[in-house]
């Protein structure tokens, strides 16, 4: 613990609901530890361009109800060259930084193993983001918010797709995994639900949708993740049904990027909270390139590598589920 003085923290990629949260019990962690804590603004850009500041137990008042990053968050290409990383490295050690714990997702974590094979500097991540798709993890951070911001969108949709006796495809992003899609599609009630992990194909899509008509459904709901393979694209999949079954007036709605934002949920703001008290012990303790998770409600500690190499399971029982609840 002698060895580690001063954490570094930072939020990078797609922001989730949560990562306030999450930098909230970083820097408390530290300040409890006797650890000084320094924020680095915009990610990796940030820590080429040398964005630094100090922050204490009072930096982070009033935050944990807030959605987005305080920190800031961005892309940087930069990073990606042996220059840029070495920039990087430069900076913090002229900062007297000694650790970095990084929150984000695939892209976030990527940059950290390249960063920490590299320079032998140790990291530990964080994952902050919606789409639930990092291994080693039962929940990332915020999506548990997405999740709630989806079914109270849909809820509201489906009042008009009821007064109007319409069909609606409504799509969510997820774009390599169809968590938010499938558990959000459940909770609101959709008559079907198209992920990218299960191609419903346009034939069923289009006797599924059929039977419902003749079971006496006046309107419907279709939950499309963005990376759903049926169609091209939700907009492809109104086409085919207006072709085929003109009898139904079809409407698009994408929610887009109001799923990241919003306050985070209960939910997220504890999960944070254990995230960032175990990012900092662990580091303390002298442990490098994991990621903290949680697995069956206890928080635990995944190899980076694994981490993003690991594919997230998508809940066959859930699918079951869903097939059973369109009846």
């Amino acid at each position: 613990m002698d060895k580690i003085k001063r954490i570094g923290v930072m939020t990078s990629g797609g922001d989730s609901p949560g990562m306030n949260a999450a930098i909230r019990a970083v820097v408390r962690t530290c300040a409890y530890y006797e650890t000084e804590c320094i924020g680095i603004y915009h990610g990796y850009q940030g820590m080429i361009a040398g964005d630094f500041i100090e922050l204490n137990a009072r930096s982070v008042k009033g935050i944990i109800n807030k959605g987005g990053t305080f920190l800031k968050s961005a892309r940087s290409k930069e990073f990606m060259t042996k220059e840029g990383r070495q920039k990087a490295f430069d900076n913090l050690k002229a900062a007297n930084i000694d650790a970095l714990i990084t929150i984000g997702g695939d892209g976030t974590f990527t940059g950290a193993i390249i960063f920490n094979r590299e320079f032998n500097f140790p990291v530990i991540g964080i994952p902050g983001t919606i789409d639930n798709d990092i291994a080693g993890t039962s929940h990332t951070l915020g999506y548990d918010t997405a999740l709630n911001t989806v079914v109270d969108a849909v809820d509201k949709i489906r009042d008009t797709a009821s007064s109007h006796d319409r069909l609606f495809f409504i799509e969510v992003m997820g774009r390599d995994a169809g968590h938010i899609a499938l558990n959000a599609g459940i909770g609101a009630g959709a008559e079907e639900i198209l992920i990218p992990e299960e191609n419903l194909g346009l034939e069923r899509l289009l006797e599924s949708l059929e039977k419902s008509k003749q079971s006496g459904k006046a309107s419907s709901i279709v939950i499309v993740a963005e990376g759903d393979k049926s169609g091209k694209n939700v907009f492809e999949l109104k086409d085919y049904i207006d072709k085929n079954l003109p009898e139904y007036d079809v409407r698009v709605s994408v929610l887009g990027h109001l799923q990241r934002g919003g306050s985070p949920s209960c939910f997220d703001r504890v999960l944070a909270s254990r995230m960032g008290v175990a990012a900092v012990e662990s580091l303390l303790e002298g442990k490098s390139n994991l990621m903290v998770g949680l697995i069956s409600d206890e928080i635990s500690l995944t190899p980076l590598e694994n981490a993003i190499k690991g594919q997230s399971k998508i809940n066959k029982e859930l699918i079951r589920v869903s097939d059973i609840m369109s009846v």
